[in-house]
């Protein structure tokens, strides 16, 4: 009768009997069947060998005689399988020598006939557990190896130095990254981390030990590692604690990061007049400056808003020199400058063949810009058409040359400037309301020259020492009429117009200092005829789209586009690119 209490101890298990007696044979196979287990038989050596060879056999029960050969002969093979059976033996004639040899050799069990079925299933039923819980044994173990294998490679791979330390302060383990981070040849680990670097962590072992003791975390020490060794770091620690090996014993984690290119970057901020050629130390610019610090560990889009003039190209520099990728290609490219077509072929390259005149491939801006930074001057000027190309290389990195199929993926930086109020554009179905949020992830609005005035003899000051190198000139400065001048001017051109003039003055300057007299006219004048600042609105003057305003700044300069443009807030070839749209040319002369 099969006993159905064992039924799941027994399912799916396979038993070889080797007997050679028939009956025996036999019966044992109806036993074991009878309980659930599949069975095999074999009367010899030579079948018990080929079973083994064929099947997946579990256990295996074999006689101690077989005829010829020994079931010791048989245990013997067995034992120099990869997969391995456990064996129980059976002999009629039993003995102390026998029953050692046997076990010697690797047997499970050993029972002397007559064997009676309760014997015979109870003594399987032991082997199959001890199979099940060597295998059970066996998978944790694997799992255990494959569980530390990948900690380690976390441990190793995780872009900080991760040190673990016992009570006292011992290291108990060390990740790479913090080998590297603390220039470490090679590690004392009977001796504490702070004696082994005592000009490094003495600001930090009370921290540790804070943390050890008190079993609180402590984050955020800044201490100097280093100098001795000549590679003076900025280091950013944070101490977490945790059980330790037995109880009472606290250990602890000591989590490092090299912060030295950021705290470099924040004292700049904090110290100078200027930024990666930035210059002003108003609140405005150094705001400005704070942000692009924060930028400098990041890949987000970014957005330049100002007026013409106000230095976008500048910042857009800045950004990409405080970065991670300032190694790599800055590309700019003025959108307002290029019509579509020549426009869409310089950002995206084009094949030979694509239009006429296209002799060669070429590679375009963003390929050129490739694990650098992009800017894009004048982003509002860009057709609809290249507006939706952009959105797919801002969305996946993806793009096609002109005239090719071939798909091209780029890892560049997208900065984007602008004078112009995209949203206004927005609405008046102008500019993609999609590719206005993807631009706009971080938006830096650059002040005007009017704004921070307090800024002006600082430019000032950079513009004399950059003309008196292009120029070869001694030029000390401005006299204090010029620089009263300098600060009551509205400056609608902003820093760019501030530089025009300097040069201008520089030209025209053989003395020492540079007076009133050597600058334009229109800053020196009390009643200047171009537009007063009532006039020029508050926002950005490229969104000016009334064209008798455009015709009646014109009429006021006396069609002088570049005063013109200043006076708009503009670029001069926006300027004639409005003059183009609005169908503006100026009158014949009488």
């Amino acid at each position: 009768m099969r006993n159905d209490v064992n039924q799941d101890d027994s399912a799916s298990r396979t038993v070889l009997v080797v007997e050679d007696e028939n009956i025996l044979r036999l019966t044992f196979e109806q036993f074991l069947v009878d309980e659930g287990y599949t069975a095999f038989t074999a009367s010899n050596y030579d079948e018990a060998i080929e079973s083994l060879n064929t099947e997946t056999i579990d256990i295996v029960v074999s006689d101690i005689i077989l005829g010829g050969k020994t079931g010791i002969t048989l245990l013997k093979h067995i034992a120099n399988m990869q997969e391995q059976p456990l064996v129980i033996m059976i002999t009629g004639d039993p003995n102390v020598e026998t029953a050692s040899e046997a076990v010697r050799l690797g047997a499970f069990d050993y029972l002397p006939k007559p064997v009676s079925g309760d014997d015979l299933l109870k003594v399987v039923r032991l082997a199959v557990r001890q199979k099940e819980v060597a295998q059970e044994r066996d998978q944790f173990a694997a799992s255990l190896e494959i569980y530390r294998r990948d900690l380690e490679a976390i441990f190793d791979g995780v872009s900080a130095g991760i040190v673990m330390v016992d009570d006292e302060l011992n290291v108990r383990q060390m990740n790479g990254f913090a080998k590297t981070i603390l220039n470490i040849k090679k590690l004392d680990m009977n001796e504490s981390l702070p004696a082994q670097f005592p000009d490094g962590f003495a600001g930090v072992t009370q921290a540790i030990q804070t943390a050890v003791t008190n079993r609180t975390e402590k984050n955020g020490v800044r201490v100097e590692f280093g100098k001795n060794f000549g590679d003076a770091k900025v280091l950013d620690i944070s101490v977490t604690p945790l059980d330790g090996p037995t109880p009472g014993r606290s250990d602890a984690v000591i989590v490092i990061r090299d912060v030295t290119r950021l705290t470099r970057l924040e004292e700049q901020v904090l110290e100078s007049e200027g930024y990666f050629d930035v210059i002003g130390k108003s609140s405005q610019m150094k705001s400005i400056y704070r942000l692009i610090t924060d930028l400098s560990e990041t890949v987000s889009t970014v957005l330049l808003n100002g007026e013409s003039g106000t230095g976008k190209e500048v910042v857009a520099g800045a950004i990409h020199a405080s970065s991670s990728r300032s190694e790599k290609p800055f590309v700019k490219v003025n959108c307002a400058a290029l019509s579509e077509d020549i426009l869409e072929s310089e950002l995206f390259g084009h094949v030979k063949g694509a239009f006429t005149g296209a002799v060669q491939d070429r590679v375009g801006r963003f390929e050129a810009a490739d694990g650098g930074s992009i800017l894009l001057d004048e982003i509002g000027d860009i057709s609809p058409r290249l507006q939706l190309r952009l959105l797919r290389v801002l969305q996946s990195g993806e793009f096609e040359r002109v005239g090719d199929s071939q798909t091209r993926k780029v890892d560049a930086r997208i900065i984007a400037a602008t004078n112009q109020d995209l949203q206004s554009k927005i609405q008046l179905g102008e500019f993609r309301q999609d590719l206005y949020y993807r631009l706009n992830v971080i938006r830096i609005e650059i002040p005007p020259l009017r704004e921070r005035k307090e800024d002006i003899p600082l430019l000032v000051e950079n513009f004399c020492k950059k003309f008196n190198t292009k120029m070869k000139k001694g030029i000390e400065g401005l006299t204090p009429d010029a620089t009263g001048k300098l600060m009551r001017y509205y400056w609608p051109g902003n820093v760019r117009e501030l530089e025009n003039c300097m040069e201008r003055a520089f030209i025209v300057c053989h003395g020492s200092q540079i007076e009133a007299s050597h600058l334009p006219d229109e800053i020196t004048t009390d009643n200047p005829t171009i537009v007063s600042d009532r006039q020029i609105p508050t926002h950005y003057k490229e969104i000016i789209v009334d064209k008798n305003a455009v015709l009646e700044v014109l009429r006021q300069t006396d069609w002088n586009i570049a005063k013109s443009a200043r006076a708009l807030g503009m670029a001069r070839n926006t300027l004639y690119q409005k003059m183009k749209t609005m169908e503006i040319s100026r009158p014949a002369l009488r």
